[in-house]
């Protein structure tokens, strides 16, 4: 008896960017996903910790969670304080199953009072989501946004290369963040990572991310880094692997 055939991979919107660059693309989340550059890995790791490099993370899941009682429904999954969140600030969480057991780590940001928007991990996503709708949509709106994408800049020169097309962006702190218009795209824009390094990830509508990526690819301190430096450059950092 045959095996079932393989569920064809997902592509971000930014795939066509991405065999354009050269990169070589390999399966990873349910995903086609650059693993490296023509430079090759070692060189995409050192420039991430020298100057700043781009990352697509399109594959992550984004959700927001709307009503008067979303901070008090969230903060029933997790064992950290969501409801004292002030607005304009991000935090890292872990989402619990009843057993109290962890099912995955996320990140969360208090965009209003009614109003929370949250990453969780590509390849968990389904299932997060799905948990999070179980055990709390009835008590707020749990809003998937599977037409956002992703992108995060990371390194010491990513609020230089950053603010010269949005300015201001530069006086976020440590897990802020706010909305910008770059290079005319629609952008929610947090001062956070998982690289050691100082930087932002970017959410923006798919339909703008492929004039976002290039616009920032342009600037002289930003190259492109696939799967395999994210993954030596967390290892360095001692960070766990998503």
């Amino acid at each position: 008896m045959s095996a079932p055939a393989a569920a064809p991979l997902l592509t971000t919107p930014l795939n066509a960017l991405h065999i354009e660059l050269g990169a070589r693309m390999v399966p990873f989340a349910g995903y086609s996903m650059p693993v490296q550059y023509p430079a090759g890995l070692m060189a995409e790791h050192l420039h991430t910790r020298q100057a700043a490099g781009l990352f697509d993370v399109s594959h992550m899941g984004q959700l927001r969670l709307v009503g008067p009682d979303a901070a008090a429904a969230f903060e029933s999954l997790m064992p950290v304080d969501v409801i004292d969140l002030p607005v304009g600030k991000q935090r890292y969480g872990l989402l619990l199953n009843d057993a109290g057991g962890i099912i995955d780590d996320l990140m969360f940001f208090r965009v209003a009072q009614d109003e929370i928007f949250v990453i969780v991990n590509g390849a968990c996503k389904v299932g997060d989501i799905a948990h999070i709708q179980a055990r709390i949509g009835q008590r707020c709106q749990v809003i998937p946004l599977p037409d956002q994408a992703l992108l995060a800049l990371q390194g010491p020169q990513a609020a230089t290369a950053l603010a010269r097309l949005a300015p201001g962006v530069e006086k976020l702190v440590f897990m802020t963040g706010g909305s910008f218009t770059i290079a005319g795209c629609d952008c929610f824009v947090t001062r956070s990572g998982y690289t050691g390094e100082d930087g932002f990830e970017i959410s923006v509508p798919a339909a703008q991310a492929d004039t976002l990526a290039r616009t920032l690819l342009a600037q002289p301190e930003v190259k492109p880094i696939g799967l395999g430096a994210r993954n030596s450059l967390r290892l360095e950092a001692g960070l766990c692997l998503y």
